[in-house]
């Protein structure tokens, strides 16, 4: 069950005063340096019955700092169980969260966010009353939002909020964007009888079977090969559903959603779409740890939506179209949109694609990736629009090893430590209708929302 945001804003103290906490052993001391002040929203994005998804701003008031460590403390045993953004630990209810590669430096006045999963139990989930920034308390009020808002009603707040920087945008659950909203759509198992599973067995079944279903995973399924997934399927993750060592193959069929899921350690494939496969929609899933593609779309498949993924310490991220000589099959095909995926340090293939024309790739973040990001070969007409990239040294070209160039349009690209790419040729028009998010937002946008555990489903 998802419930209404809550919100709690707190604002800095002075360092004089946290000198004082400091003498009185109520903080202890960090290596990088101390901020003079700190501003830290905190917002439970959503809830359901044993968990909660968290997201967290922070803001410098003081000096700039190389270095950062938001601490609090959880008064009713909740238990942070997945972190973006941060690396985060916990003992007993003390929560400390450290900065990661990239966001480590915090200017004066500079933020930034992140968000985890955490568990709840029948104590509920208050929120925390009290934050430190590198051993800097920050301090001030609570608000509330509640359903009045006329001062003197029941349920009303006596004073006005305190003004703060509003909490990283969150995605909404449903929304199919892109390709897969063409050529009649996708529903997969629509209202179908759900089927929970919870072992190899039974979910293999469960994917095989004819007919529409709508399948939940739970808990952590260990498996081998690839899976066949059936038409007219959903398939989704309940909160921590996790394949390991497994992938899913989509092999002709078509009206497929796969959501909400965690794919490790598979030994071919996570996700393989093949053999004129159609309308498959891929969202808010992570990858990591594979041996060959993390999504892989190839022999003529097409109307494909890959959305709000996240693909981390992995290679070969997302390939469309497998091979130079496979023009007769895939041309006029392999259709496919790719919107709000975290490429996080996944080295190539942020996609490689052949062929097909036109292929979105909008409004996702590129960060650190070591080989390159989007490669347009074989005659493919890609667009590439509204990206945020950032430590990137090759954000996208034409022509990739043995393949030939294909085409590419870019526009209205956002770059940080990261150079415009090569581009060329034309790129045929988008059919449907889509929102594009400004581009210097995209990382605060897809950080708070891309990959499992970042919705509920």
């Amino acid at each position: 069950m998802r419930t209404g945001r809550r919100r709690m804003t707190l604002i800095a103290t002075t360092a004089a005063a946290t000198a004082s906490l400091v003498a009185a052993g109520l903080l202890t001391s960090v290596s990088a340096q101390a901020a003079a002040g700190c501003r830290v929203a905190y917002t439970v994005a959503s809830q359901w019955p044993g968990g909660f998804t968290g997201n967290v701003t922070v803001t410098n008031l003081g000096d700039a700092v190389s270095g950062w460590t938001l601490r609090w403390s959880y008064a009713a045993g909740q238990q942070v169980s997945q972190a973006w953004g941060a690396t985060v630990s916990q003992s007993g209810g003390q929560v400390s969260a450290a900065n990661v590669d990239y966001n480590g430096n915090l200017a004066t006045n500079g933020s930034t966010s992140f968000g985890f999963n955490a568990s709840a139990n029948s104590a509920g989930n208050p929120d925390p009353t009290s934050f430190t920034l590198n051993n800097v308390a920050c301090t001030g009020g609570t608000t509330t939002p509640t359903t009045s808002t006329t001062p003197g009603t029941p349920g009303a707040p006596t004073t006005p909020p305190i003004p703060s920087d509003p909490p990283p945008s969150v995605p909404p659950p449903t929304g199919l964007v892109g390709w897969a909203t063409q050529n009649g759509g996708t529903t997969g198992g629509g209202g179908a009888p759900t089927t929970t599973v919870t072992n190899a067995s039974a979910l293999t079944s469960a994917l095989n079977a004819t007919g529409a279903a709508v399948i939940r995973v739970s808990g952590t399924i260990s498996c081998s090969g690839m899976l066949r997934v059936r038409s007219n399927k959903t398939v989704l993750g309940n909160s921590g559903a996790t394949i390991a060592g497994c992938g899913l193959n989509v092999s002709g069929d078509r009206n497929i959603i796969i959501r909400n899921l965690t794919f490790r350690n598979w030994n071919d494939d996570a996700i393989n779409v093949q053999e004129s496969a159609t309308n498959i929609w891929i969202d808010h899933n992570t990858f990591s740890n594979g041996y060959d593609g993390a999504v892989d779309i190839k022999r003529g498949s097409d109307f494909v939506t890959v959305s709000w993924n996240r693909v981390f310490s992995h290679d070969k991220a997302m390939l469309l179209g497998h091979s130079d000589d496979n023009g007769a099959q895939d041309t006029g095909h392999l259709r496919v949109s790719y919107h709000h995926n975290w490429f996080d340090g996944s080295r190539q293939r942020n996609p490689r694609v052949r062929f097909g024309n036109p292929v979105h790739v909008f409004n996702n973040y590129y960060r650190a990736n070591g080989g390159y990001g989007v490669a347009s070969t074989e005659n493919a007409g890609v667009l590439v629009e509204g990206n945020y990239f950032e430590n990137v040294n090759d954000t996208y070209h034409l022509g990739e090893a043995d393949s030939g160039p294909g085409r590419l349009v870019a526009r209205n690209n956002h770059f940080v430590n990261s150079p415009a790419g090569q581009t060329g040729g034309s790129v045929a028009s988008i059919p449907y209708s889509y929102q594009l998010d400004t581009a210097s937002t995209v990382k605060s946008i897809v950080t708070a929302g891309a990959g499992a555990g970042r919705i509920t489903v």
